[in-house]
């Protein structure tokens, strides 16, 4: 309990958490309604079309194979140009995805899947910097509580953003409990505006002396 209080009472570190929590947030809802949606897309506005849901899996499926790249090209960029530039870049960018992804979905098909894919890119881009932040911000001694407390948080709040997302999609429905086109755009919204937390709080750490202890430096 010492070392958690510890952790929560260090002002840098608990703002790295909290953009982690935006973070977690809005990528563990897109990857789980992600498959849905695409699916939904492809079946939009065509009869008999039921089975293009598995072509709307393989599509994610292969934006989720692509977002590999984005953690790794992150991390690279986290040190060359800096924790915050690079959480900032990804997460505004991811957030713009959030707003406006769940309104594509009568667009062509292979606007939304581009969308996709840079959604993806985007959303896990800042995920290693995260990490190594936070290692940059707490003692060496406390890194296991800070990543406890980080798991915990993130994860916890991760784990409630699919379920509201699946509310607001039923509270878009119509007459007769035909879903709307407007109900995937309010479900997406939604997304975005749980994770609008992580750009509030990283320009705070950036604007600490600590934000220094990280990347040799570069804030």
């Amino acid at each position: 309990m010492r070392a958690l209080l510890e952790v929560w009472r260090n002002k840098p570190a608990m703002l790295a958490i909290w953009a982690y929590v935006a973070h977690s947030w809005e990528l563990l809802g897109m990857w789980a309604w992600m498959p849905t949606y695409l699916g939904v897309v492809l079946a939009h506005g065509r009869a008999g079309s039921a089975g293009l849901a598995s072509l709307g899996i393989a599509f994610a499926a292969l934006s989720y194979l692509i977002s590999t790249a984005g953690s790794i090209g992150g991390g690279l960029l986290s040190d060359r140009w800096g924790r915050t530039a690079v959480i900032l870049l990804m997460s505004i960018a991811s957030l713009a995805c959030s707003f406006s992804f769940g309104w594509l979905i009568a667009a062509p098909v292979w606007i939304v899947v581009a969308v996709a894919i840079a959604y993806n890119l985007t959303a896990i881009g800042d995920s290693s910097t995260y990490s190594t932040a936070l290692t940059e911000l707490v003692p060496g001694h406390r890194i296991g509580a800070a990543w406890a407390l980080r798991s915990l948080l993130g994860f916890g709040f991760g784990a409630v953003s699919p379920w509201l997302f699946g509310l607001v999609l039923d509270l878009g429905q119509g007459a007769g409990g035909v879903r709307t086109d407007a109900a995937w755009g309010w479900a997406w919204t939604a997304l975005g505006a749980g994770a609008v937390l992580g750009p509030v709080a990283t320009p705070r750490l950036r604007a600490l002396r600590e934000s220094t202890q990280m990347a040799g430096g570069k804030r």
